[in-house]
């Protein structure tokens, strides 16, 4: 039996494994282009160079907001919720923070931002969480 009053998702927070700062995201790009240094959230929304347009155009058709930010960018609340498991998808309700994906699962997005709307949708509701009413992909 579905939950009467599931609890519904307001955003969705991307956490990259990379820090935010002018050094970091430097040492970032060039320990990328090495081999040394990945995250499966920036293959997923960025090129080499910059924002990848289908990302811009996936994450803008998302029902919900979609953000990004950096692993020393989290909130206090965030960083909790994450436990320093980046990158990561976090579901953001009124009552809570949620992993929604990990690492093995947007790895097995292989940087595709379609694969990625895909793999939230599936977690949703695979975690008993609802759309906001209306909105594409939610419950009738």
């Amino acid at each position: 039996m579905a939950d009467p009053d599931p609890e519904v998702l307001g955003r969705l927070v991307g956490v990259y494994d990379a820090d935010g700062t002018w050094r970091g995201e430097v040492a970032y790009w060039i320990g990328a282009r090495l081999g040394r240094t990945h995250c499966a959230l920036c293959e997923i929304t960025h090129s080499p160079f910059r924002e990848k347009t289908a990302w811009k155009a996936c994450s803008q058709g998302m029902p919900v907001p979609f953000d990004t930010v950096h692993r020393d960018e989290q909130s206090s609340a965030l960083a909790t919720a994450t436990r320093g498991a980046v990158p990561c998808v976090v579901a953001e309700t009124d009552q809570r923070l949620l992993v929604l994906l990990d690492v093995p699962a947007l790895e097995a997005c292989g940087g595709s931002p379609e694969a990625l709307a895909t793999a939230i949708e599936a977690a949703v509701d695979a975690t008993g969480l609802a759309w906001p009413s209306g909105s594409v992909g939610s419950s009738p």
